[in-house]
């Protein structure tokens, strides 16, 4: 059994209801999680779930707090949310430098998860930024410098091309994804799924530890309930990245 701390996956949408002449305002606070949680819950892992309204005041701030977990999953969380802790973005005090302990932390060992979305990677508008952060050294992929999504409303599917464990023995057809982070495999990657010509599933090292990423979502809106919810492989590839990033 794992200790895993899944950072982000969480949104809070405000819209706008414009009727004549009148107009009101609704919030609404939706989590995405929940198809993550439960495939690692039902192999036996254990599962923080950190929202991303509370990364900046509440992420580990060191490797001693990093040490808690056997592998990080950030998703759909930008850089800017695990780097700006309230005491420095609005005290202007310094503070710890989060993402260089993270990294530090997988090079003693941790394992991290990186999974896509529109703040994931270099993200939406490039708003996710992790390419000019010290994360990137980690990752087993290189980012791109502007806007990654490649977005596909007709859908495509994810096609394995190579065995490994951290696969969790998923074989066969995938169902359709609706999009992807696009990166670019480092010469010592392992890419293990591809989607379209672009690396889906890939896995590394850093130092003594281990990272992977799997530049899809995890939950709607690129991944539909068809792949999050209905199909067994979906527990057995999360499943299996956890227990490799872990072991």
């Amino acid at each position: 059994m794992a200790r895993v701390l899944i950072a982000g996956e969480s949104w809070i949408t405000q819209s706008t209801h414009i009727k004549g002449v009148d107009s009101f305002v609704t919030s609404s606070y939706v989590e995405g999680v929940a198809p993550l949680r439960t495939a690692l819950t039902s192999r036996g892992h254990d599962v923080v779930h950190l929202p991303a309204h509370l990364v900046p005041s509440d992420f580990p701030d060191d490797r001693a707090a990093l040490d808690a977990y056997d592998a990080v999953v950030l998703s759909d969380i930008g850089a800017n949310s695990v780097q700006l802790a309230p005491s420095v973005f609005e005290g202007a005090r310094p503070g710890g430098d989060r993402l260089a302990a993270l990294r530090d932390w997988v090079g003693a060992g941790g394992g991290l998860l990186m999974v896509g979305g529109y703040l994931s990677f270099t993200g939406f508008e490039a708003k996710a930024a992790y390419r000019n952060t010290v994360l990137h050294e980690v990752l087993p992929v290189d980012l791109l410098p502007e806007d990654d999504r490649v977005e596909l409303p007709a859908g495509a599917r994810g096609r394995v091309v190579a065995d490994h464990p951290a696969l969790g023995g998923v074989s066969g057809e995938w169902p359709r994804l609706l999009g992807y982070n696009r990166v670019r495999p480092r010469p010592a990657t392992d890419v293990l799924a591809t989607i379209g010509d672009d690396p889906l599933v890939a896995v590394g090292g850093y130092g003594d530890g281990r990272t992977a990423v799997f530049t899809s979502d995890c939950s709607p809106h690129w991944a539909p309930p068809e792949f999050c919810e209905q199909w067994p492989g979906y527990a057995a590839v999360f499943g299996g990245l956890i227990d490799w990033l872990a072991a």
